[in-house]
């Protein structure tokens, strides 16, 4: 039931952030959050040549997410990973692209973006989806003891303490239906 009401929720952001991607076909491109593999099956299409890996701490998400990219999964374009985000099993340098959907709330400080700076390669992108404060203040399920609320200036502060650049990051005001408003932060990694 989890899985079903995260991808009717996440269809537009993930649309949206997908697309802020700009996959190339050879690209490998990180999930952080995959939840039931919606948006994984997404890149996976542009990412032809390539690699999507989807991450999360829930082993229940991942079966979805299995179950959904199982035809990717066996050609070697799609792998899923259990994991956290406070440390990426991946190499330094190793991801063009990563993503993450509503789990920005899940973050403690800049632990999790300073990992994601560590595992981009220079001239990668970030892009993150988050609801904003405002939204999320009014959603009874959203309270101090299970999100962290964000607002473009608590994002710009975080990406800044991971060590992603200001000049080379951007945030969209964004609103969906029923009155949602959201955060798209694209963020570049500075080629050396």
């Amino acid at each position: 039931m989890t899985g079903r009401v995260m991808e009717i929720v996440n269809r537009e952001p993930n649309d949206v952030a997908v697309a802020a991607l700009e996959i190339a076909p050879e690209a490998t491109v990180l999930e952080i959050g995959c939840g039931p593999g919606v948006a994984l099956a997404q890149m996976a299409v542009a990412a032809t040549n390539g690699l999507v890996i989807g991450l999360d701490a829930s082993p229940e998400m991942l079966r979805q997410a299995a179950r959904r990219n199982r035809s990717a999964i066996e050609s070697g374009r799609v792998k899923l990973a259990l994991g956290t985000f406070e440390r990426l099993p991946f190499d330094a340098d190793s991801i063009d692209r990563v993503f993450a959907v509503n789990v920005a709330y899940f973050f403690s400080a800049s632990d999790e973006l300073r990992e994601v700076h560590r595992v981009l390669r220079p001239g990668g992108r970030l892009v993150i989806y988050a609801t904003d404060r405002m939204t999320m203040s009014r959603w009874k399920f959203a309270g101090p003891d299970t999100h962290n609320l964000v607002d473009a200036n608590s994002l710009a502060a975080a990406l800044g303490a991971a060590g992603f650049d200001p000049q080379h990051t951007e945030i969209r005001k964004l609103t969906f239906r029923f009155n949602v408003s959201g955060l798209l932060t694209i963020s570049q990694k500075p080629v050396a």
